[in-house]
């Protein structure tokens, strides 16, 4: 069966007739999934304008898929940038991170977790967000100073590495390889059968020699410290803010688990379908390679769509 792509572009008011191509971008790694529209400079010999029908900060929805199939929402937020030249107009997109970009209340926040720092700068934000957090971590202080509230993601991101991103109107904070609510379901791919091509390496934790050293300082002037992982090989050191040896605890951890698991580096293609996103899990079936078969963590994912026809990259990771 030859299968027909579709797609469903809506920005504004406005609906995308004539298209070159999409790329949609999600990673729970990235604080945002981003989307770029690419539409022609020109249709019938004419300039195409756009800049008269769309603005920044209009609400953008992607649909793609196959007649045969429908259509599947690829991406859902809004129009951050338009930048044109003489051949195409690319619409530069962004998901709920965009609505973050705003200024904070100055104020200093002592022995604060994740959960209740970040739904008071949600509160500050938009009342409509709501936070899930299953990452255990207590700052000792944390301090707002000409500050938004994509600063203090970003600040909170680098300091735990936790994944911080959108589902909705929903912030998700989760350590690295975690299962929740927000987890989707279990897509089967078969490297005979629904791959296109894979450029995967399996690794296992045993193989690397890394241990992770994080500190902080009490009040009481001492320094405490958490470490995990093994001797040997690389060592990686950070200080925080943390209130407590538990949360410590969480972050060295955590940032073990980033890079020590059982699993693959790497990607692999296929197509449009089966639809599969962040969170998602991959249950991989390898006949040439049948001790790899298993379930993996999907990373992120990147969905190309133009005349050239429909993929989808999926990054994957640990073996849950």
């Amino acid at each position: 069966m030859t299968y027909h792509m579709e797609y469903d572009i809506q920005i504004g008011n406005f609906k995308v007739q004539t298209l070159k191509s999409v790329r949609v971008i999600k990673s729970v790694s990235q604080l945002s999934d981003t989307a770029y529209i690419e539409l022609p400079g020109t249709l019938i010999n004419e300039t195409l304008q756009v800049e008269d029908k769309i603005h920044r900060g209009d609400p953008v929805t992607i649909q793609l898929g196959y007649k045969q199939a429908g259509l599947q929402t690829e991406f859902k937020g809004y129009l951050k940038a338009i930048k044109t030249d003489n051949t195409k107009i690319v619409l530069e997109c962004e998901d709920e991170l965009f609505l973050w970009d705003v200024p904070l209340k100055n104020e200093q926040l002592e022995n604060i977790s994740l959960q209740s720092l970040l739904h008071k700068v949600a509160q500050q934000v938009d009342s409509k967000y709501h936070v899930l957090c299953d990452y255990n971590f207590t700052y000792s202080k944390f301090t707002i100073n000409n500050a938004t509230g994509l600063d203090v993601l970003k600040k909170i991101q680098d300091e735990t590495k936790a994944n911080i991103f959108f589902d909705g109107q929903f912030l998700i904070i989760t350590p690295v390889y975690s299962k929740g609510s927000w987890s989707g379901k279990t897509v089967k791919y078969d490297m005979t059968r629904n791959v296109i091509s894979a450029d995967l390496k399996y690794i296992k934790a045993s193989d690397k020699k890394i241990k992770v050293e994080i500190e902080y300082k009490g009040k009481d002037g001492k320094t405490y410290k958490a470490s995990t992982g093994s001797e040997g090989g690389k060592t990686i050191k950070r200080t925080i803010n943390a209130s407590d040896t538990s949360s410590l605890s969480s972050v060295a951890q955590n940032e073990y688990n980033l890079w020590c698991y059982d699993g693959y580096e790497g990607s692999l293609t296929g197509w449009l379908l089966p639809y599969c996103a962040p969170t998602d899990m991959v249950h991989l079936m390898d006949p040439t390679a049948q001790h790899q078969d298993g379930t993996y963590y999907v990373v992120g994912t990147e969905v190309n769509f133009s005349n050239g026809g429909g993929r989808r990259k999926v990054t994957i990771g640990r073996k849950m």
